[in-house]
């Protein structure tokens, strides 16, 4: 099921601004991305996760992120879409199925605002969830060369797409530009390093239904199959009266910890995209728990 179809007849009241704290009056609930590495690995049902076997993973050195979709809920049976829905990212039709529109995408580092939401345009009340669908990752992870570079580790450069589906005309990894104009599923993702001996570039695909979203309200609050809102808890309900006067400053600390996982052909627990002659893929870029922390 696509995320649109949840949302489909549910009004939104949608309150967006770019990084820069926007200059109206009034007290605004203001979040920031921080990644972190060292926090506890989830798997989709909220539940800490080992490496599988076979497998081996980093945890990236992020430069930005965007997300599709904020929401505060009150309660662990509130419903996707029922809550206080702060922010949905523009959408598309023009690559055939709906998908978020890349072109308009918003983007954020660590400890960067990613969304400043009006307090007035929240319904009173307390909030104990919050839902963000992640859309995009841009980072760094170490790769192990080939052919003329073979036996050196390589700094590479990784966009990464985890929304539920991606209009992409075209985008830039680091100094490279990847033409697309069409959809991409979740999981696709394209490499930058001098690690390959034909180019610079590589893209591929991870398979559908694994790229990991934590959602420990799995049971009484489930997501759709392919979307990546990823769910955490605050520690202490978020109350909001309408009558507030400071800003309310939220930090959105995502693990990332070994978040970047691929099949280890070798078992050397090095990335190797172009081994022989079986090349080690990509099977999981997703994020590995939220946890909202009110600062």
């Amino acid at each position: 099921m696509k995320i649109s179809l949840l949302f489909a007849g549910v009004t939104f009241v949608l309150f967006f601004s770019s990084c820069k704290k926007d200059s109206s009056a009034g007290a605004k609930v203001i979040f920031k991305f921080k990644f972190d590495s060292t926090q506890i690995r989830l798997n989709n049902l909220g539940v800490a996760a080992t490496m599988p076997a076979g497998h081996a993973g980093q945890s990236p050195r992020f430069n930005s992120m965007s997300a599709h979709y904020v929401e505060m809920t009150p309660d662990q049976f509130t419903l996707l879409g029922a809550g206080a829905v702060l922010y949905r990212a523009p959408e598309t039709n023009i690559g055939g199925s709906n998908a978020i529109d890349f072109s308009k995408a918003k983007f954020a580092g660590n400890n960067e605002v990613f969304l400043s939401v009006p307090v007035t345009g929240i319904a009173a009340g307390n909030y104990n969830w919050l839902r963000v669908s992640l859309a995009y990752q841009n980072y760094n992870v170490y790769v192990e060369g080939s052919g003329i570079t073979a036996g050196i580790t390589v700094d590479a450069t990784v966009a990464s797409f985890i929304g539920f589906n991606t209009y992409l005309s075209s985008f830039k990894i680091d100094d490279s530009t990847v033409v697309v104009n069409g959809n991409k599923a979740q999981g696709y993702w394209a490499t930058e390093g001098h690690y390959l001996t034909y180019g610079n570039v590589q893209t591929g695909q991870a398979p559908a239904g694994s790229t990991t979203v934590p959602n420990p309200l799995f049971a009484t609050s489930p997501i759709p199959a392919g979307s990546c809102v990823v769910t955490g808890q605050f520690a202490s309900p978020l109350v909001i009266t309408g009558n507030e006067t400071s800003d309310i400053n939220i930090t959105v600390s995502l693990s990332t910890n070994k978040s970047f996982e691929w099949i280890d052909v070798n078992g050397n627990g090095k990335f190797e995209p172009t081994l022989s002659p079986t090349a080690e893929t990509v099977v999981d870029m997703g994020i590995r728990g939220l946890i909202p922390i009110k600062m």
